[in-house]
């Protein structure tokens, strides 16, 4: 059975480290917030000028001016700082995020990644995409396998406006995990129930599979 967008945010949360400082992109990543191992100490890291952030807050804690890049609601941990943009950006383009988890439209076998724009709709802008994957090393991408119309998302090239070229290292989807590496993706972990077929027939992109592939644990 495919994953819920809980359960691709709680597969990532095991490629946290104790120590590292992590920003989490709108959508599936910033779920990833509420399935921080217990053991761990991590730093939150949000683009508006935010190191410390909690869980998502339950209704009595609603603080209408505590708010991530996205504009939602967030809680904030002891330590927690407040700081400009400018700031914030410093940190990301000085190489200071250890970790980046991203939503994504396409991923290609390469590595690059297209997640900001389709040509005709309104959209926000950029936000700190093109900052965070210059940025930083090591970057997950959290999207489901395929479109709302069964298209796969993982390609051989991505059609849609590029934010940053062969800058991913990894993906976690509805389906797999898969590391990119060689100019393929390689399946690592597919999810409780789905079988590698179904992975290989919704990847368009090359996909490498090799020996006994286990479940994700989640």
């Amino acid at each position: 059975m495919a994953l819920d967008k809980h359960g691709i945010a709680k597969r990532i949360s095991k490629e946290l480290q104790d120590g590292f400082y992590v920003n989490l992109g709108i959508g599936i990543p910033t779920l990833v917030s509420n399935y921080v191992p217990e053991d761990i100490n991590i730093v939150l890291h949000s683009e508006n000028g935010l190191l410390g952030m909690g869980p998502f807050p339950t209704e009595a804690e609603v603080d209408a001016d505590l708010i991530n890049a996205g504009k939602q609601t967030v809680t904030t941990l002891p330590g927690s700082s407040f700081f400009d943009s400018a700031t914030s950006f410093t940190m990301i383009r000085g190489g200071h995020v250890d970790l980046t988890v991203l939503g994504a439209m396409e991923v290609s076998e390469n590595g690059d990644i297209a997640n900001w724009k389709i040509p005709g709709k309104m959209v926000k802008g950029m936000g700190g995409a093109m900052d965070l994957v210059a940025g930083t090393e090591n970057i997950i991408v959290a999207m489901t396998h395929t479109n709302k119309r069964g298209e796969s998302k993982l390609l051989e090239k991505c059609k849609l406006p590029i934010t940053g070229l062969n800058c991913i290292k990894k993906i976690v989807t509805d389906l797999a995990v898969l590391e990119i590496k060689d100019g393929a993706f390689h399946l690592l972990e597919r999810a409780p129930g789905v079988s590698i077929e179904e992975i290989q027939e919704k990847t368009a992109g090359k996909l490498v599979v090799e020996g006994d592939i286990p479940e994700m644990e989640v």
